[in-house]
């Protein structure tokens, strides 16, 4: 239990580089700047060069010194990843953290990747897992790496129809989302369950904002839009509040491996950090397997846990 956790109370991250998925803004952005804050090297991949890059100045001009980096990354895209990925692992420098943030929310129309994939799956969750698997080389190099990804109190409305797994066949917006947040779950879960596995030192953790007030909502079908920020600010709670979650499973010691953090309040609506709850959907080792198999197929990425020097 981490009551009343804060930023304030991140370990020194000197010395160490996170990678933040989807860093110009939100939760993303908040993860970022506290990390910096700590005096971690921060690559802030986003989609938008424009919008990292005006992140990114907000950020030095608050930490002047802060070694923060901008790079494109759309993961909607698996040549994106793909390119990504490859200018990293050219660095050959370890990565410590990587922080699978970034994402969209209830489309109201179905939409299609530029690689034929639903596009709330391609951007949540497929692009996530190729780009884990890619940077897995870089990770291994770190003395104690970690992955943390982002789910939402949303994934136990959902089922991994793995019979409909791109909803061709009926498409709901929300339903859409809730599995791509189940989907983030479970491969957090198989993740841990794969280094341990391989007896490697990689540590896999999930987290999720609770109701925070964030930008990811503005396409979201359904109520009027003046109504969802009312809602989210009277029930949740800010941004920076909704980042704490993954900031404590990023940095804390003593973290559980293949843990998953929420906010401790009621319904895990808000509040510091501590261990959240998981459906039994999420913790269902056949599931992780299944979605782990259809997750190489569609994204030609497999994990290679070859030790590196």
């Amino acid at each position: 239990m981490a009551q009343g956790w804060t930023a304030a109370q991140i370990p020194s991250q000197s010395g160490k580089r996170a990678i933040v998925t989807g860093a110009n803004v939100g939760l993303g952005f908040q993860t970022a700047r506290a990390l910096a804050r700590a005096g971690a090297q921060v690559v802030m991949a986003c989609r938008s060069l424009e919008r990292g890059n005006t992140a990114a100045q907000t950020i030095r001009a608050e930490q002047p010194g802060a070694e923060i980096f901008v790079a494109q990354l759309d993961l909607s895209s698996l040549a994106s990843v793909r390119s990504f990925a490859a200018t990293v692992l050219d660095a050959r420098e370890p990565v410590d953290m990587l922080i699978n943030n970034a994402g969209i929310m209830a489309l109201p129309q179905r939409e299609r990747s530029v690689d034929g994939f639903e596009m709330q799956l391609a951007t949540n969750y497929l692009g996530h897992f190729a780009l884990t698997g890619l940077l897995l080389p870089v990770l291994l190099r770190s003395a104690a790496p970690r992955v943390v990804s982002v789910s939402s109190n949303a994934h136990k409305r959902a089922q991994l129809g793995f019979n409909d797994f791109q909803r061709e066949q009926k498409y709901a917006a929300f339903e859409s989302y809730s599995q791509t947040k189940l989907a983030m779950l479970v491969f957090a879960r198989a993740l841990q369950a794969q280094s341990e596995l391989h007896r490697a030192k990689l540590l896999s953790l999930a987290a999720h904002p609770g109701l925070s007030a964030t930008s990811i909502a503005r396409k979201l079908a359904g109520p009027p839009k003046f109504i969802i920020p009312i809602v989210f600010t009277v029930l949740g709670q800010s941004d920076a509040a909704g980042a704490l979650p993954q900031l404590y499973a990023a940095t804390a010691p003593g973290v559980t491996p293949g843990g998953y953090y929420g906010p401790s309040g009621i319904a895990e609506f808000k509040g510091s950090p501590a261990p959240a709850r998981a459906s039994a959907q999420a913790v269902d080792a056949a599931n992780g397997t299944r979605l782990w198999e259809i997750s190489e197929q569609l994204t030609g990425v497999t994990y290679d846990w070859t030790p590196q020097g």
